[in-house]
């Protein structure tokens, strides 16, 4: 999807069309997409799972808390040092804090919370409050 409409004039000027793609393709799409994990987020009747996409990481580098009911899950890690025996010819690894917050419905108890990071996924478990599971039952017609 393109979010930017271009004049006749700019679609035949080669230098802004290098300029756009430049930018467009390298900045906004790889620089933006990697700031923020990608996030899954499922209900049934018991509790919610959130899941994000977090490859590289260890699970010491990952930090969860709750504040009130926002939940954030950050992470930073640093960086491997180069050896110096070793000639660098190209990096394309790079590893960048982040954080991202969740604000959690009244209906999540927050006593009971979980977490799991298998294979770069990391799944958060939050049960739902008794009161708010959904509980079925049939109704007798009279």
């Amino acid at each position: 999807m393109t979010l930017v409409k271009f004049a006749k004039e700019q679609k035949n000027n080669p230098f802004f069309n290098d300029v756009y793609s430049l930018l467009n393709d390298s900045f906004l799409s790889e620089k933006a997409a990697s700031r923020v994990p990608a996030a899954n987020i499922f209900e049934n009747d018991n509790q919610f799972d959130v899941e994000l996409a977090i490859p590289g990481l260890n699970k010491e580098d990952i930090k969860i808390s709750l504040d009130k009911s926002v939940l954030s899950v950050s992470a930073d890690k640093k960086a491997e040092t180069a050896d110096e025996n070793k000639k660098i010819t190209k990096r394309e690894f790079s590893f960048n804090a982040f954080s991202r917050s969740f604000t959690l419905p009244e209906s999540a108890d927050q006593t009971k919370i979980e977490a799991d990071y298998t294979a770069g996924i990391l799944k958060l478990t939050i049960a739902k409050k008794e009161e708010a599971k959904f509980q079925t039952r049939e109704i007798a017609v009279k």
